[in-house]
């Protein structure tokens, strides 16, 4: 029996529902893992079927499918090479697992199901999946591997039984979402179980965007020290090599050069990016179209589809008023042309006329007030969505979640399109992420280097300009405490009273939360978008429309 193993990580980008995809993609890291010399590959969670598949997994044919495909992957083990880990839904009899099977020596060696079924944020596996039961280690070759599924680490009773039934190490395949600040609170955990067992922790993540959800791979391994021994790239497919060696005190894995830690902003734009570009790729768009509009949102978002999509692949439209201003026009060429991607210009003033002669009698003896503003937003999504339908390129929208919190977007109008980078980014990190992208070159971008908009776009005041010397500001606190008022209500779930405490004005923080209970209507009709925070609009956040409760505001 040896004393030595060798254990692949495959960290890899998988395609929810595409099982003949994931299929190859599974293929191709066990191939991998056979040329380096793995005597194990190890795939994320559910890596057949992709993550999360929500009520896929009730569709009786895809499970069949899955499961057929792991019948398939088994059979490929038969010629000597590595075994293979998978995740897969399972059915047995009439309850249905999120499992991980063992596929070693042309068979199906093994089976866990995962315990732990996360109800809460993106997650609703309750739904969907029976609770599986803590087991045993799975042998694997003289080894007795602590095979866990994602929320099963996170508590501590299922790591606590596999320690106790003879586990030499705890391996956890995952599905586990980025989100600023997660990979801290995940090292953290481990080093909580690996303190508990005595054992050293695998933790192995996919890498890809899925609708709202980003993964950000990040996989990495501690010793029963405590010591990071492995630490994989954030936002890169990867397959690594893990070697270990039995001793008196336990299995240990050769420490080995450890993958740079990004800084935030940077993580945050790399999320954007990867979000975007599986989204539009997945989903088989030739591209985007946006309203370049010369202010900052439009901008870093302009900037984020280039730099993950290639420059050519993004169209973008100056849709001017009779309010559009001078420098607008000047900044929305300058950034295009910085970013290299092709660029027009449509009027809206004819579209602006029409409608105003058409609503002229229905609008007689009225004044002019946010009706006629919102027109202009509806006339640049009407164009833009005729674009979209003429040409293929999917909508890109520019909000973002400072403006989607108090209601500052247009049904119908600035809202329309597909995605959107921004939702879960609040209007001060927008200026810092534009900072931080005029000065710096993602990894993987596909632009040039160099700085992707004019200062002038970063430093100006925000506008819409749906009026003469209009302002954000005029109507709402500046960002710097708007943003924070609004993160202790979404994301702290604080009422009025502890944030006043705080030392924020009363009155302000009142109206903040009136205007964010006004919009949730406007935020149940918004497109998808980018999940940041751990707090985001849609499946993180679910509030009812119809709402009487207001002792928040007293």
């Amino acid at each position: 029996m040896s004393d030595t193993l060798n254990i692949a990580i495959a960290q890899i980008n998988l395609h929810l529902g595409a099982i003949d995809k994931n299929l190859t993609t599974i293929r191709e890291a066990r191939a991998e893992g056979a040329r380096l010399g793995a005597d194990l590959v190890v795939t994320p969670e559910l890596s057949i079927a992709g993550y999360p598949p929500e009520d896929l997994v009730l569709k009786p044919a895809f499970v069949a499918a899955c499961e057929a495909a792991a019948e398939t992957l088994a059979k490929d083990t038969a010629d000597g090479g590595p075994g293979l880990i998978v995740g897969l839904p399972w059915r047995d009899g009439e309850k249905l697992y999120n499992a991980a099977f063992l596929l070693e020596g042309g068979r199906i060696a093994a089976r866990r199901t995962k315990v732990e079924l996360p109800n809460y944020g993106v997650f609703d596996e309750k739904r969907v999946f029976e609770q599986g039961r803590p087991a045993g280690p799975v042998p694997f070759r003289g080894f007795r591997i602590g095979l866990l599924i994602c929320e099963d680490w996170w508590l501590p009773h299922v790591s606590e039984t596999l320690a106790e039934t003879g586990a030499e190490m705890l391996l956890s395949i995952n599905g586990s979402p980025y989100e600023d600040g997660k990979q801290n609170v995940r090292v953290t955990l481990a080093v909580e179980r690996v303190v508990e067992t005595g054992l050293p922790f695998i933790f192995v993540a996919q890498v890809c965007g899925q609708d709202e959800v980003v993964f950000d791979g990040a996989s990495f391994i501690l010793n029963a020290d405590r010591r990071l021994a492995v630490q994989m790239p954030y936002f890169e497919q990867a397959i690594t090599l893990t070697r270990w060696t039995r001793s008196n005190h336990g299995l240990v894995c050769e420490a080995q050069p450890l993958a740079p830690e990004p800084e935030r902003l940077a993580l945050i734009y790399q999320a954007m990016m990867w979000g975007l570009r599986d989204y539009v790729n997945k989903n088989g768009f030739p591209g985007v179209v946006l309203g370049l509009s010369g202010g900052i949102d439009s901008a870093i978002s302009a900037a984020v589809a280039a730099d993950a999509l290639g420059p050519k692949r993004v169209r973008a439209v100056m849709l001017p008023s009779p309010y559009t201003s001078a420098h607008s026009l000047e900044d929305a060429a300058a950034c295009a042309k910085m970013l290299g991607i092709p660029y027009e210009t449509i009027s809206i003033s004819g579209a602006m006329a029409a409608f105003s002669t058409a609503l002229a009698p229905a609008f007689a003896g009225c004044q002019t007030d946010i009706t006629e503003e919102n027109i202009q937003s509806r006339s640049r999504g009407l164009i833009l969505m005729a674009i979209s339908n003429k040409f293929g390129p999917m909508l890109l929208t520019t909000g973002n979640k400072s403006e989607m919190s108090v209601g500052y977007a247009t049904l119908y109008g600035d809202m329309c399109g597909g995605y959107s980078v921004l939702k879960d980014i609040y209007k001060t990190t927008v200026f810092e992420l534009s900072h931080w992208r005029n000065a710096n070159h993602p990894n993987g971008a596909l632009t040039k280097p160099g700085p992707v908009m004019p200062e002038r776009i970063i430093t100006k005041p925000p506008s819409a300009e749906l009026r003469e010397n209009q302002t954000d500001q005029d109507s709402l606190p500046p960002y710097e405490v708007l943003d924070v008022i609004l993160e202790h209500l979404i994301e702290g779930e604080r009422s009025a009273d502890e944030i006043v405490a705080q030392g924020f004005d009363r009155a302000t923080v009142l109206r903040v939360i009136k205007l964010l209970d006004r919009a949730e209507y406007k935020r149940r009709q918004a497109p998808p978008g980018v999940k940041i925070t751990a707090k985001a609009f849609g499946r993180d956040r679910r509030y009812p429309l119809t709402n009487g409760f207001t002792s928040l505001i007293k």
